[in-house]
């Protein structure tokens, strides 16, 4: 919006200049004209008919005719209005933009406000559950050490944890997105499993996905190792299980599954954990049973350095050939990539294809936009035959 109001703005500026240009010529075509005479009209005199007829102008005081001819000043006064219509047109179209993009900003404003106020009531409600689990181990520690047993460090530990936790659920709120958001963003991927089927959500987090699952008609289940996000989860009545992935996945009985779901995960895993995992999902799911995994996009360098370099905790990016090359590997077939949304406003802009340097300059950009501005995140989807 800004780039359309320094253009806007810009052709006002135009306008206004051949609005005064228009001007100083209407000016000099005036000044041009001759200044009527000033001799007086000479008296009428009576003609032989008794008929009233003025006397013939004398020769020497003929009116001198203009040095401007009316069709010039015609065609100037013309200009001068198609240029005043111009001026108003640009006018109208810069307060327009002005006055939407100030509008669009408070909106946004209020936006951010909103969601900062819910990130910080989800805070401030995920720290009390917090205190008043740590309050109740304290007082176990003191009855401890009121009897004489010093704490063992596994004790502290435990203590520490939820702290812990408690820090990450707050990071997820303020950068991953409100819930509503990145359900919009999730819906699509019910489509990719059997209605109806057990589908398990590896690192659930907050528990958007199991949400559509849920309302989807799925039998959805979710497992993660962060103990505040799982409370979030069995606050809002889902089934979730908390532990390390990979533990808990291998304790499922084989070929009990009919799809396994993890958004934004193995980018903290590390790739002997990675494979691990591709590995376990194809023997716990049954036969054309769904395995789709989304992680950020590093072949975007926005992403990469604006999204994937933000969480201290990643630990590996996936290239999406790598990691539709692993769902192979371990029997998957008609393995795909799915790229998630074009980055559209961060993109570089075309300029008019007007000659042969504008294509070349805009086929540079694509190139550009393609390294630089890639889809944010993508999804490999791979089915046990």
């Amino acid at each position: 919006m800004q780039r359309t109001i320094e253009k806007l703005a810009q052709d006002r500026r135009t306008a206004e200049d051949q609005l005064r240009d228009t001007l100083a010529e209407f000016r000099r075509l005036i000044d041009s004209l001759d200044p009527p005479s000033s001799l007086p009209a000479a008296p009428p005199v009576p003609s032989r008919k008794g008929i009233f007829h003025r006397s013939p102008t004398p020769a020497g005081n003929k009116p001198a005719e203009s040095t401007v001819g009316l069709k010039t000043i015609i065609e100037t006064v013309a200009r001068l209005v198609q240029t005043l219509d111009a001026l108003s047109d640009v006018r109208d179209k810069l307060w327009d933009a002005e006055g939407n993009n100030h509008v669009g900003m408070i909106f946004k404003s209020m936006e951010w406000r909103v969601d900062r106020l819910a990130a910080a009531y989800e805070d401030a409600s995920t720290l009390m559950r917090t205190f008043a689990h740590l309050r109740e181990q304290l007082e176990r520690l003191l009855a401890e050490v009121e009897d004489r047993k010093l704490p063992s460090p596994a004790r502290i530990e435990v203590l520490l944890q939820p702290l812990e936790d408690w820090r990450y659920l707050r990071f997820e709120n303020r950068f991953r997105g409100a819930e509503k958001q990145i359900r919009e963003h999730q819906i699509g991927f019910l489509a990719d499993f059997t209605p109806g089927g057990r589908v398990l959500d590896l690192g659930c987090g907050r528990g958007e996905f199991l949400e559509l699952l849920s309302k989807g008609g799925f039998h959805g289940e979710g497992i993660d190792l962060n103990a505040e996000m799982i409370e979030v989860c069995r606050n809002k009545g889902l089934s979730v299980d908390q532990g390390d992935l990979l533990e808990r996945l291998a304790a499922r009985p084989d070929a009990s599954l009919d799809g396994i779901f993890s958004s934004q995960v193995i980018e903290h895993l590390e790739p002997a954990a990675l494979r691990r995992l591709i590995e376990l999902a194809y023997t716990k799911l049954r036969a054309n049973g769904r395995l789709l995994l989304e992680t950020i996009n590093p072949t975007s360098v926005f992403s990469l350095v604006r999204i994937y370099f933000l969480d201290f905790t990643h630990r590996t990016p996936v290239h999406p050939q790598t990691l539709h090359f692993l769902l192979e590997a371990a029997g998957f077939v008609s393995v795909a990539v799915r790229f998630g949304r074009e980055l559209e406003e961060e993109k570089l802009q075309a300029i008019p294809p007007t000659d042969e340097t504008s294509v070349i300059v805009n086929r540079n950009w694509d190139r550009l936009n393609d390294l630089l501005y890639g889809p944010a995140d993508y999804a490999v989807i791979g089915r046990k035959p």
